[in-house]
């Protein structure tokens, strides 16, 4: 044994310590209040502790018809001004409406200007300077909380749109609308109610009986190890009970198929074709003819007939594969631990997931308040300008465009990191992929190892070592690291690409280009297909490396052509196995799920 793959096993590493810098770096300027609370026109954290707004825990948003899609609300923030309330309206009013009877129904007043800006207190001010300033909503419309945000309370009545049962509604500027505006945000946002009822409905159910479903889980477990430990004596019965009930099952379809025939004959129409009657949305009109029976027999007489000759002429092959798989089985029963590693994998793989997510979410909040001038682009020439609120109102900003507002924006800021936060997104998920191949493909060498440890032994199971996963284990960290990096950097590219093709896919998802579609979509299905064949050959790779020893290249190529002499093999193999282990998925997980469900029931 000797170390591969050198020059990338030192890219590995001098990567992975880079990557943790990163993530040091976005935890120093992130900031995942951002995420938790949502965030007001001026930059303010609603519902934050020993603040301003904390008892004001919901955003309201002055103008809701600006920003109706729910992924934008949450996202995105929205044009139009934002504030922190203690609750949603509950009621429809316009400031019109308000500010012309303030003075003989002043509570009215008292409870549309908590929707206000904090201090405005003022009705005598126009209706076209307090919606010119926003220094009030122009209407409020009853509404529900989520998400911390006030959403209007949607409902359905007789088929019909409804806010508080009402179809129309007056936005406050003269005018009548409909309810159907606000449709979109109807959709989007029952949909996320549907999701998250679902969600609390599945969690209240785990909550109640998790015990329960983790003694499931047990059984299932130990059943697994029961069906893989028994399959050396299983496996040839399992499969050819299969194979001749399938003979059988096609069989009585042919002689049915023969007796709807014959019984057909003589029965007025029933001779007539299928191009005769056309095409009909009710499929039982097709099984009254003579010719729809004797299409399907002939089908099932070429399945048959196919299934019989592919078992004669692959008979040696299809018992080489089941010999293959029991000794599979006897291998796992002299090598127990194997059936544990992939517990290993899984908590790899939840620690590159975890480091990732807390990374990305700590990038996505690293900036400072950026706050920009709001006002009428066509007037104002410092319109979505940078400014400095604290300042604002001594500039002349105001004077050169009345009404102007410097009004939070977004999250960002101007310095070299805070422009490069996409760029290191984007090598955070790079990276992600790249280890999570790498955790994949060291659990692969690991067990191919181990089992070539067994393979190899003259006789078993003496000469087998005594503790051949983690002697694999050792071997492969020790010396393969850098041929399992470069077999997970090749595959974490091709992911790559696949991930901003279903980005690009989805930005432009609305086009009407169909050459833009057609294109994206051969693309998506090239790499698909690709990303299919590099983890087949880079799962041979490491069995090869696993028992060889050499390079990642040298083991890909003497792999892939091992395949190409023995195709055949490889395809029967595999198909047998498959066939046979997904027979002991259905058993154990149909059985086990099935006996929970009736105790759960008994239960309650």
């Amino acid at each position: 044994r000797h170390c591969t793959d050198i020059i990338c096993c030192v890219i590995f590493i001098v990567v992975i310590l880079g990557y943790i810098a990163l993530g040091v770096v976005a935890w120093v300027h992130g900031d995942p209040r951002k995420v938790i609370y949502p965030t007001d026109s001026y930059g303010q954290f609603c519902g934050q502790r020993d603040t301003l707004n904390e008892n004001k825990t919901i955003l309201f948003y002055f103008n809701i018809l600006k920003c109706a899609s729910a992924v934008v609300l949450v996202n995105l923030q929205c044009p139009t001004t934002q504030l922190c309330v203690s609750k949603c309206p509950d009621r429809f009013a316009t400031y019109i409406d308000v500010q012309a009877s303030y003075r003989y129904k002043p509570d009215q007043w008292n409870y549309f200007r908590q929707f206000c800006k904090p201090g405005f207190n003022n009705p005598r001010k126009s209706v076209a300077q307090v919606l010119r300033d926003e220094d009030c909503p122009s209407m409020i419309i009853p509404s529900r909380p989520f998400l911390k945000r006030c959403f209007p309370d949607f409902s359905t009545k007789n088929g019909v749109l409804t806010v508080a049962n009402q179809t129309t509604f007056k936005d406050g500027r003269g005018k009548t609308r409909n309810v159907t505006d606000l449709r979109e945000a109807a959709n989007g946002i029952n949909n996320v109610l549907d999701a998250r009822s679902v969600g609390m409905k599945i969690f209240e159910d785990y909550a109640i009986s998790w015990y329960w479903i983790l003694i499931g889980l047990f059984i299932a477990m130990l059943l697994s190890l029961l069906f893989l430990v028994l399959l050396r004596f299983t496996a040839g019965v399992l499969f050819w009970i299969f194979i001749f009930g399938v003979i059988g099952i096609i069989g009585y379809g042919i002689w049915h198929c023969y007796w709807e025939y014959d019984h057909l004959k003589g029965i007025p129409g029933s001779d007539l074709t299928v191009y005769d009657i056309g095409f009909q949305t009710d499929f039982k009109v097709y099984l009254q003819l003579r010719q729809t029976w004797l299409a399907f027999m002939i089908i099932l007489c070429g399945v048959e007939v196919i299934i019989v000759l592919m078992l004669i002429f692959l008979r040696n092959r299809i018992r080489i594969a089941i010999a293959l798989l029991k000794e599979g089985s006897r291998a796992i029963g002299y090598i127990m631990s194997t059936l544990f590693y992939p517990i290993v994998t899984f908590l790899l793989i939840a620690i590159c997931i975890s480091y990732w997510a807390v990374t990305a979410v700590f990038l996505a909040t690293s900036g400072e308040a950026v706050y920009k001038v709001m006002a009428n682009q066509t007037l104002c020439k410092y319109a979505n300008l940078t400014c400095d609120p604290e300042t604002f109102n001594t500039t002349n900003v105001t004077k050169l465009c009345p009404g102007a507002q410097c009004t939070f924006a977004f999250y960002g800021g101007e310095s070299l990191y805070h422009k490069y936060i996409f760029i290191f997104q984007l090598a955070n998920a790079f990276v992600f992929l790249w280890l999570v191949n790498f955790a994949i493909a060291l659990g692969q060498c690991t067990l191919a190892g181990a089992f070539a440890s067994y393979y190899w032994a003259y006789r078993k199971p003496a000469d087998i070592p005594l503790w051949p996963l983690f002697s694999s284990f050792g071997r492969a960290i020790r010396y393969h690291t850098g041929s399992l990096a470069f077999g997970a950097l090749i595959l974490a590219i091709v992911q790559l690409i696949r991930v901003i093709l279903e980005y690009l896919d989805h930005k432009l998802k609305g086009t009407q280009n169909s050459f833009t579609r057609f294109l994206l979509c051969c693309l998506k299905c090239c790499f698909w297909c690709l990303e299919k064949f590099l983890k087949f050959i880079n799962r041979n790779a490491y069995i090869m490396i696993a028992i060889y020893g050499k390079n990642f290249c040298t083991s890909a190529k003497e792999a892939f052509f091992l395949l190409m002499r023995n195709v055949v093999r490889v395809a029967v193999l595999d198909k047998v196995t498959d066939f046979l282990l997904f027979l002991g998925k259905i058993l154990v997980a149909g059985g086990v799920g099935k006996l929970v469900v009736c105790f759960l029931n008994s239960m309650l």
